[in-house]
């Protein structure tokens, strides 16, 4: 048996190998769910209909997702992140279940909901569990690994689905998650585990409910802004009103909580306040290139979808490898200084996206978004890490909770923007032609690289914003290490 953390109110003796491998099994299972059903839309929409409902396959996935993860996060500091982790994964077994045997697009799109439930516990109880079990040296290696499921997965996701779609059903989409959620959910409850210190639990369901509505409100209107309704539109500005009066009621109810869902201390620790950006533009990056990088290599220079995949995929292969080095680095020179670094590189990887047009090939695009992963890595990981190494076990969870919020978060900020940019720039005419001039479309993509710039800069000074020297927390092992931030 290995050792693992032993912390204020907590201890483990875990097997970590295996939990690990269950951790990275559940990781997979949400990546590739969030991507796999790309390629099987017209199979599915041949089977079910409702092609106008199908952006929602999506939608729904994501917000479950996302609004969910801080209420989450709060619940793995009370209860343990065990019993988050398998409710998560449950939730996902029966999300795939329904979805596979899903009889109309409607029923498909409340099980996706499902799943995405599910999927809001398992990524940041990954995430925290990480933080849990191994040593400040150890975590960004491990972080590495994860980062890498997360490359692979996007590329795999579409892979599967066009497969399964092709060959067999797209129902099989679905339907082979249930193995996998086995197995993971066996290597968690097997090999993992806690002593939680059982305290009576005050659970603050008023805060928990106003934030997950006021959440699911904003994140709504944010990801079918453009969309389902007009910007600016009477619909449009009511969601988003709506969301911002609750998240203020909620602010309130935080206040008077006598175990609040989310300590409003922690949204004035400097630290903290600064990660949380730097994550939330590195999901705002993630979805503009995501989203426009295939765009130009398919509409632009000509390529096809899969070398234009191959483009992107660029980005996912950089990710990893800096992030399985940044420990190395950051035991070195200091977290902040590290993603510094990493800031640094996205900034320029941006900067070399301004120079890409239609003479450009194919390679210098794949070029640059890998250079862009490179700075991901030694960013996204560090910042990270230094959030939960601000604070003790029993908060540990609410704060990767929050990182992880403000990650799609900043996806759904940057898809509303950046549509709303490539919209305007088009104009009616070109957004409702069945073909886009390649000059035109150029000028849209320019802007978005523009505004990924911007962001990428915003990033850094996020960084910047940390301070520059602090003790560390105690790291999960028998380590007594401090290490400078900068």
């Amino acid at each position: 048996m290995e050792r693992g953390a032993a912390s204020s109110g907590v201890g483990f003796r875990s097997e970590r190998g295996p939990v690990l491998i269950g951790i990275m099994l559940s990781t997979a299972l949400v990546a590739i769910d969030a991507t796999v059903i790309a390629t099987a839309v017209p199979s599915i929409v041949a089977s079910l209909g409702g092609f106008a409902e199908f952006p929602w396959l999506f939608s729904v996935y994501l917000l479950a997702q996302a609004v969910t993860v801080p209420v989450y996060g709060k619940l793995a500091d009370v209860f343990g992140r065990k019993p988050v982790m398998l409710v998560g994964i449950g939730l996902f077994l029966l999300g795939s279940v329904l979805c596979g045997v899903a009889g109309s697009m409607g029923a498909l799109i409340a099980f996706r909901a499902v799943q995405g439930l599910g999927a809001g516990a398992v990524q940041p109880m990954s995430m925290t569990i990480v933080g849990d079990l191994y040593s400040l040296r150890e975590r960004a290696k491990v972080q590495g690994y994860i980062a890498s499921v997360w490359a692979v997965s996007s590329v795999v996701g579409p892979t599967l689905g066009g497969v399964f779609s092709q060959y067999l059903s797209w129902r099989w989409i679905f339907f082979v998650n249930i193995p996998l959620c086995l197995v993971a959910a066996a290597a968690i409850a097997l090999r993992f585990h806690e002593q939680v210190d059982r305290r009576r639990p005050r659970i603050d369901s008023a805060g928990a409910a106003t934030l997950t509505v006021a959440l699911t409100l904003l994140v709504l209107g944010l990801l079918e802004g453009g969309q389902a309704w007009a910007w600016g539109s009477a619909q449009s500005i009511a969601v988003l009103v709506a969301g911002a009066v609750l998240l203020g009621l909620f602010v309130v109810i935080e206040r008077r909580a006598a175990d609040p869902v989310v300590p409003l201390r922690l949204l004035r620790n400097r630290l903290l306040v600064a990660t949380n950006l730097a994550s939330a533009c590195v999901g705002a990056v993630l979805l503009g290139l995501t989203s426009y990088v295939p765009t130009f290599a398919q509409d632009v220079l000509g390529t096809g979808p899969l070398v234009a995949g191959f483009a992107l995929a660029a980005l996912t292969l950089g990710w990893p490898i800096t992030a399985s080095l940044s420990g190395r680095v950051y035991l070195r020179i200091g977290i902040r200084s590290t993603a510094l670094v990493g800031a640094a590189v996205v900034v320029l990887g941006s900067a070399l996206l301004l120079l890409l047009d239609e003479s450009s090939s194919v390679v210098q695009v794949g070029a640059t978004a890998f250079v862009i992963g490179l700075g991901m890595g030694f960013t996204a990981a560090p910042t990270l890490i230094a959030a939960q190494s601000a604070v003790q076990w029993h908060e540990r969870g609410v704060v990767t909770g929050l990182n992880m919020f403000s990650r799609s978060a900043g996806s759904a900020v940057g898809v509303a923007v950046f549509g709303a940019v490539v919209n305007a720039t088009l104009g009616r005419s070109g957004v409702e032609s069945d073909r886009v001039a390649p000059e035109a479309l150029t000028t849209a993509v320019h802007s978005v690289f523009l505004g990924t710039t911007v962001l990428a800069v915003a990033m850094l000074a996020a960084v910047l914003f940390m301070p520059r020297d602090r003790s560390r927390a105690q790291p999960p092992a028998q380590e007594a290490t401090e290490v400078a931030a900068g």
